[in-house]
């Protein structure tokens, strides 16, 4: 195929996107106290969190910017930060619900992972990257490379900071591909053919250890992206896993020497709190190294939300709910919870 330039309503430079109140949702302290009233309202129903609706989370004016928001993270920037919930004031799981809450007015949950955690944790579970089962959210410490996950929106809440370091940065995926269209098409078209995922020992019962998909798909006029070197790294200890090329990690090198490029991305220090929503088919996502603290209740911690979102009306078939052997447990993680 010939990769075209796609999507330019969502292709933004650093320069574009340089003031942080363009994409932050500043909460006012009349949003808190509609959030505080919605978490009252979902607490009275009782039962689990993860059977708290949009409708038991109610939002009357909130609702709308969150519409708001939610069409921008798909058809505009890509990525926004709500800011200013008074963490501090909240035990772990209320604020954990506050975030779901939040979280269902913007898509519906998808399972991350083999235990269907549909809310779950980022922080230091003791993990090593060289650990070839071992998953992101998991890791502690080191930086993360530039990446997307497995559903339409992620989501993270910031419940408390590292002592030093873990900033979170995203890139331009839209503004990368149409560069690359332009500077090299046979890498681009190269990244259009299918590359071979490492399960990480999730997969299906029975099934192959790997699966495929392409860096770069067009459907319907849209650009989709999945991209997790290290995935497709570790797809290679499968002997029946095809071998990559030359060529193919070069394009690899070339899109993460872009994403470094200060040119195509944004950098955030998440404080406690803030919420940052990201759409993964337009924005990959990254964070830097850290120091934690020693004290095991004051490590980085941060929730994360996979989501559906109802404002994407078609997606490839790839990038649907492909993982439904990890949904039938439909569980939370609960590391941490203070209560």
């Amino acid at each position: 195929m010939t990769p075209r330039i796609l999507e330019t309503a969502a292709d933004w430079r650093a320069s574009d996107v340089a003031h942080a109140d363009d994409w932050t949702l500043a909460l006012s302290e009349k949003d808190i106290a509609e959030l505080d009233a919605a978490l009252a309202h979902a607490k009275a129903k009782g039962g689990d969190l993860l059977d708290v609706t949009k409708d038991d989370f109610p939002l009357p004016s909130l609702r709308a910017r969150l519409r708001e928001l939610e069409q921008d993270l798909i058809d505009g920037r890509g990525f926004c930060l709500i800011r200013g919930l008074p963490v501090e004031r909240y035990a772990d799981d209320d604020a954990s619900l506050i975030y779901w809450g939040i979280g269902m007015h913007l898509g519906r949950p998808w399972p991350q992972n083999k235990h269907g955690h549909l809310l779950g944790d980022v922080t230091d579970q003791g993990k090593s990257g060289a650990d070839p089962t071992s998953r992101g959210n998991e890791i502690g410490g080191v930086a993360f490379p530039y990446h997307s996950d497995g559903s339409d929106l992620v989501g993270l809440m910031c419940l408390r900071k590292a002592k030093s370091g873990g900033v979170s940065t995203v890139a331009n995926a839209v503004a990368i591909h149409n560069e690359l269209v332009r500077i090299r098409p046979d890498l681009a078209a190269l990244l259009y053919e299918p590359q071979p995922y490492d399960y990480r020992g999730e997969e299906p019962e029975g099934g192959q250890p790997f699966y495929f998909v392409p860096v770069f798909t067009e459907h319907g006029g849209r650009l989709f992206v999945r991209y997790i070197r290290p995935y497709i790294e570790s797809s290679q200890r499968h002997a029946e896993a095809p071998r990559l090329s030359p060529q193919a990690r070069e394009a690899f090198d070339l899109v993460d020497a872009m994403c470094a490029d200060p040119a195509f991305n944004v950098f955030m220090d998440l404080e406690p709190g803030d919420m940052q929503f990201v759409n993964n088919y337009h924005v990959l996502h990254a964070r830097t190294a850290y120091e934690d603290w020693p004290e095991r209740n004051r490590k980085r911690h941060l929730k994360r939300l996979w989501l559906e979102t109802a404002r994407l009306e078609d997606r490839p078939e790839r990038f649907r709910n492909f993982s439904t052997h990890w949904a039938a447990k439909r569980t939370r993680s609960e590391l941490g919870m203070e209560g």
